[in-house]
């Protein structure tokens, strides 16, 4: 049996989603229209926060977070190199310094441990910030993080890419939704294509922080404000003020129609990636070539489902042939020649380098069928047999 390609994610548009989509296209407004702050005020309950700001991409939403938290010159900031290279760059691009904490190989998290260390064996204050992520769906407990955060007077920003509708158990029992503002200070998200909610590019970004939530209003659209009570002078109806320095971060309508509708789809999109999740965990169970795996875990968003296996070279080609487009998650950012000027080299981070070794993402989508997902598991055990 040939299959058709299975990609590792794809995007699932339905006739409501392209509806919604035209919508907007005979409208009066493509983009600085009310789509935006619809889909601001849906994502805002959908994940149990106050405010949250509709921008151009996640990668936009890291920077406004950085500058928001007047990241400058030389403040350290720590993050997990098993991530997308954004996840760091939010730091470079403010001219801050990232250092890389290793992860835990159980979870694949940034490892809080090591990052207690690094606070520790530093003078309080040299650190101004800690970006954990949940990476490939597994959220963070980020009361741990915020306990250490406050005794060593760090910011945090969640990176909730991969985790929307995710969520960890806090101390008292209770499910912390991903993103909800509760233990960080800001948590953005991004609606590229292969995650849960596709708006083509987009990101958000969402705090319970008030002056926060106003800074990065400003920064989102090039410093410039037209409300009457914070213009400095009136001059009338036409008159703005930029006032700092931002960017042209925003996110048309077009996107933000696209990615209201497939938020109303979450839920079930998240259903299925559990089910999807489960059938993996009981194909792989006790098999000896599987080394680790996503598991099933609690409040796992699943954005990814990973394995890890020796002769990943072997299995990643051989999937290739059979039509299976695997792909690997992360490189370790500490890494990349970028970063290796700074100082940054193999050994720095062993953990993630053993992962990086041995790690596969398995396709994962909603819309896989359980004949694909049945090929795909075939396939990987006739490639071992």
């Amino acid at each position: 049996m040939h299959m058709k390609a299975i990609p590792y994610g794809r995007q699932a548009i339905t006739q409501e989603d392209i509806g919604a989509v035209v919508n907007v296209l005979k409208s009066d407004y493509l983009t600085q229209g009310p789509a935006v702050s619809e889909f601001e005020i849906a994502f805002a309950k959908y994940i149990g926060v106050k405010y949250a700001i509709a921008v151009a991409n996640g990668t936009a939403a890291l920077h406004l977070c950085t500058l928001a938290l007047n990241v400058k010159p030389g403040d350290k900031v720590i993050t997990t190199p098993i991530t997308f290279a954004a996840s760091a760059n939010c730091v470079r691009y403010a001219g801050g310094e990232v250092v890389f904490a290793d992860i835990d190989p159980e979870t694949y998290l940034l490892d809080i441990k090591g990052v207690e260390k690094l606070l520790q064996s530093h003078p309080t204050g040299t650190f101004k910030g800690i970006i954990p992520v949940d990476f490939a769906g597994r959220a963070v407990d980020l009361e741990a993080f915020h306990k250490l955060a406050k005794e060593y007077d760090c910011w945090i920003i969640e990176d909730a890419c991969h985790a929307p509708g995710g969520y960890f158990s806090d101390s008292a029992g209770e499910n912390q939704i991903c993103g909800n503002g509760l233990y960080a200070d800001l948590a953005i998200f991004s609606f590229h294509p292969v995650k849960h909610i596709a708006s083509g590019e987009g990101g958000m970004i969402t705090t319970n922080n008030e002056e926060l939530y106003k800074k990065l209003l400003l920064l989102r659209t090039h410093g410039i404000t037209k409300d009457a009570n914070l213009l400095i002078q009136h001059h009338g109806g036409w008159y703005y003020e930029m006032q700092e320095l931002g960017f042209n971060y925003r996110l048309s309508d077009i996107q933000a129609a696209l990615g209201n509708s497939q938020l109303k789809r979450a839920d079930e999109g998240l259903e299925r990636r559990k089910e999807i999740a489960k059938k993996y965990n009981r194909a792989f169970e006790n098999i000896q070539f599987i080394h680790g795996q996503s598991g099933v875990v609690d409040g796992h968003a699943y954005h990814l489902y990973i394995i890890e296996v020796d002769n990943r070279l072997g299995l990643y080609n051989y999937l290739r042939e059979n039509n299976i487009f695997s792909q690997v998650h992360y490189i370790p950012v500490h890494l990349m020649p970028y970063y290796e000027q700074f100082g940054w080299k193999e050994g720095d981070c062993p953990m993630a380098e053993r992962y990086y070794e041995r790690c596969l993402s398995l396709p994962m989508f909603p819309t896989l069928t359980n004949a694909e997902q049945d090929y795909v598991i075939g396939t990987i055990k006739s490639y071992y047999e």
